[in-house]
């Protein structure tokens, strides 16, 4: 998906490939597994609560608000693609330089 491979510009913003673990101990990325940035969600997977719980995360950790942050497809799965309205290339490289070492 681009150029680290997950993740990608579509019109103003950004598609991130994402691999979600619900119910973990708390909510933290885990690096890059099978081209997808992987991140653990303290929320389960019932009822929307991991979705909205990775929402809530990535907004807090991206400052940018909730409602720029969607989940473009994957909604029921593990493996998700969310759309991220008004990102740059240029801020997801600066982030992901920050949470992947």
């Amino acid at each position: 998906m681009g150029e680290i491979e997950f993740y990608k510009k579509k019109g103003n913003g950004i598609l991130l490939k994402i691999k979600a673990v619900p119910n973990s101990s708390k909510n933290r990325f885990c690096g890059i597994m099978d081209g997808a940035l992987k991140v653990k969600i303290k929320a389960p997977a019932v009822e929307n609560k991991a979705n909205e719980e990775l929402i809530k995360f990535l907004s807090k950790e991206l400052g940018i608000p909730k409602s720029q942050i969607s989940i473009d497809s994957g909604n029921t799965s593990k493996l998700k693609i969310v759309y991220i309205e008004t990102c740059s290339i240029e801020q997801i490289k600066t982030f992901c330089d920050t949470i992947i070492t």
